[in-house]
């Protein structure tokens, strides 16, 4: 009786995202398959036939797994610090960490887009101190949108890596020292192996928030298509909504085999989980 009550209560949910998230997607990728009551595979065949489309898939996928991992290797030295510090200094700086997101992308990217212009504030200061002599074409480059999303999404992976790394013990690290491992040697082999999970829970969502990503590549990237703005402009400038959904349908593959991708390598790295 317990079991049927509680499964009662999440009804609600389940029906919920059944209707409103489920059954769009279904839709949405069935009509790439019978876009006329028959089934065809002349979408697929059309865009991984095209060079065009596959630059702009292999644009995007560059830039996401760039993004992510510059997250990692800038935000695990922030997370660790964090986590080692008292509770109220933690807090402090948790919310430091967190207050960016409270800003929307659209102000975020106009900020970068100031910095990072011919006339920016990166080429005056570079060009101030004799370093540069004609300014940096670094707007609406793919870089420029690596940087956007690396300001947009690296609180997740901070957040993220606190909440794992604040829960390793430190007596690990003495127990490893006390054996003749090094510091540094003490923290790969300890610490890394014990933050994979939340290495892989931030790397997806990092992943995922740079392949859909559509504010900060439209407004740095300019005419440098990611899937994102592609699909957008199929969808609405050109109202071509069977290309839209295909390109819809291709997001999410590549989504989920890139998740099942990450989560083999952290059973990999941490078998034990």
């Amino acid at each position: 009786m317990k079991k049927t009550y509680i499964y009662l209560l999440l009804l609600p949910g389940l029906l919920f995202l059944a209707v409103f998230m489920l059954m769009p997607i279904l839709l949405t990728i069935g009509s790439t398959f019978f876009p006329e009551g028959s089934f065809t595979l002349g979408g697929y065949m059309q865009f991984f036939k095209d060079p065009y489309f596959l630059k702009i898939l292999l644009t995007t996928l560059r830039v996401s797994l760039v993004t992510t991992a510059m997250c990692v290797i800038v935000g695990f030295p922030v997370a660790y610090y964090i986590s080692r510090q008292s509770p109220r200094t933690k807090a402090v700086l948790l919310a430091l960490a967190i207050f960016p997101l409270l800003t929307s992308p659209v102000v975020r990217s106009f900020s970068w887009m100031i910095i990072l212009g011919k006339n920016g504030l990166l080429n005056r200061s570079l060009s101030a101190l004799g370093m540069i002599d004609q300014p940096l074409e670094i707007l609406y480059t793919p870089a420029a949108m690596m940087i956007g999303m690396v300001h947009l999404f690296l609180p997740l992976i901070v957040i993220t890596l606190v909440g794992v790394l604040e829960n390793i013990d430190p007596d690990l690290l003495k127990a490893a020292e006390s054996l003749g491992a090094s510091r540094l040697k003490a923290f790969f082999r300890v610490v890394v192996p014990l933050s994979v999970p939340g290495l892989i829970v931030g790397s997806i969502l990092v992943f995922v928030g740079s392949l859909t990503a559509y504010t900060t590549p439209a407004l740095l990237g300019g005419k440098q298509l990611v899937v994102s703005t592609f699909l957008y402009q199929n969808a609405i400038t050109l109202n071509d909504w069977y290309s839209a959904s295909v390109i819809a349908t291709i997001m999410i593959v590549v989504t989920l085999a890139v998740i099942a991708l990450m989560n083999a390598v952290a059973n990999k790295l941490n078998p034990k989980g």
